[in-house]
């Protein structure tokens, strides 16, 4: 799917959130058969785009909607319950579209901001600084030449703007940088298959001779200014947002079936399981582990913000600050969301396991997805944090 192809919103929501609701109820009688069948995204893109979801963040003084960050990260979480696959496509394009705000110059922050409001333009990535297959060549006259492979190429397959970083051949730090999806040489295989997240086209992507040029190169802010590296907490932020989403799309799910389809036990002495005392035990305590988890991530969306808005002027400590509520979110809503997905069968009795139904994308998705980076290594952060005044380390994953 390409800028081309996009055209005036055809959602009738007013606000972005509605829309999203939209579009998950576009794609929510094929959400099974979606997982099932894997493949490229193009649906869920081309969905997107017509709902002019693209632009969200997209300063208004550039064309975009200028949304806040807790508005933003409300979308994400609600295009989640279609699955995990489309909120983590949706979240990653929010934090790549404003990767040349903070580590490119601002004549390429104006064109990228612009393009995508504009075009509709949707961001996709293979980023992974810890993957040096990717190799850097500079040629002359500026120019460079990539040549590889990088891992865990999510969306680039239907990407418009691409990020990617690579190691130059001569030595020295990794160079991020932006390709359109017409640059020739790129070539994004379909060998994603992981049990979960299936619709992402996260698979490898291919570099042979690939033009890259000076423009497209970020490097126009020092990584010593803390606004420079916030995007780890934005990726941090989103992570939380969509595990949130599959978990309440799970409880959902999990509360239809109860009161139409489940059968209560034998001797529960009731006629409908929904009545059961142990089913609503059970329900209750996940949902209250949700709304528990859901709490800290509103408030550390509202600290995001604060942050955000701060830009140059953010200092160490602020960064700091954000990022621990944003981890202690992540930790609360990894912890409640396996809790969900996983107990859920025990609520809804073995029929509930059919793979016609598809409960087990829930847990697949999420289980799949909070490997990313350990939920260990955040609670450590806090607590070193919390009892030795040290500020989480500036990573890509935090």
């Amino acid at each position: 799917m390409t800028s081309t192809d996009y055209q005036p919103s055809i959602f009738s929501g007013h606000t972005p959130l509605e829309r999203a609701r939209q579009v998950v109820g576009a794609l929510a009688a094929t959400a099974v058969q979606r997982d099932r069948d894997a493949g490229l995204p193009d649906l869920e893109v081309r969905l997107l785009r017509a709902a002019g979801l693209l632009d969200l963040v997209v300063p208004q003084h550039y064309g975009g909607q200028g949304g806040t960050w807790p508005e933003a990260l409300e979308v994400v979480r609600a295009l989640s319950h279609d699955s995990g696959s489309l909120g983590q496509l949706y979240g990653n394009h929010l934090g790549l579209l404003i990767a040349p705000h903070l580590s490119g110059s601002t004549a390429q922050q104006a064109f990228y901001y612009r393009g995508t409001a504009e075009h509709q333009w949707f961001w996709a990535n293979a980023l992974n600084t810890r993957d040096p297959r990717l190799r850097l060549t500079q040629t002359g006259a500026g120019e460079f030449r990539l040549n590889g492979v990088k891992g865990f190429g999510t969306g680039v397959a239907v990407g418009d703007q691409r990020l990617f970083s690579a190691v130059p051949v001569d030595g020295g730090d990794p160079v991020t940088f932006v390709l359109p999806q017409d640059r020739e040489g790129v070539h994004a295989q379909e060998d994603w298959d992981s049990f979960g997240q299936r619709r992402t086209a996260s698979g490898t992507v291919n570099f042979d001779g690939v033009q890259l040029r000076p423009e497209e190169i970020l490097s126009g802010s020092s990584s010593e200014q803390a606004f420079s590296t916030f995007s780890g907490v934005i990726s941090q932020a989103t992570k939380t947002f969509i595990y949130l989403g599959i978990a309440e799309s799970a409880l959902v799910s999990a509360r239809d079936y109860l009161r139409t389809q489940a059968r209560p036990w034998l001797t529960s002495g009731v006629t409908q399981a929904s009545h059961d005392p142990y089913v609503l035990r059970q329900y209750a305590e996940l949902w209250v582990a949700l709304q528990g988890a859901l709490a800290l991530a509103r408030h550390a969306a509202t600290t995001v913000q604060a942050a955000w808005c701060q830009e140059w002027a953010l200092t160490a400590a602020e960064r700091g600050a954000a990022a621990v509520d944003v981890f202690a979110a992540k930790v609360s809503a990894t912890q409640a969301g396996l809790q969900i997905t996983s107990r859920l069968f025990e609520l809804l009795g073995p029929r509930a396991t059919t793979t016609e139904l598809g409960f087990d994308r829930f847990w697949r998705d999420l289980r799949t997805f909070t490997l990313h980076d350990p939920v260990d290594y955040k609670l450590k952060e806090i607590g070193d944090q919390l009892l030795n005044d040290t500020w989480p380390a500036v990573t890509q994953y935090s």
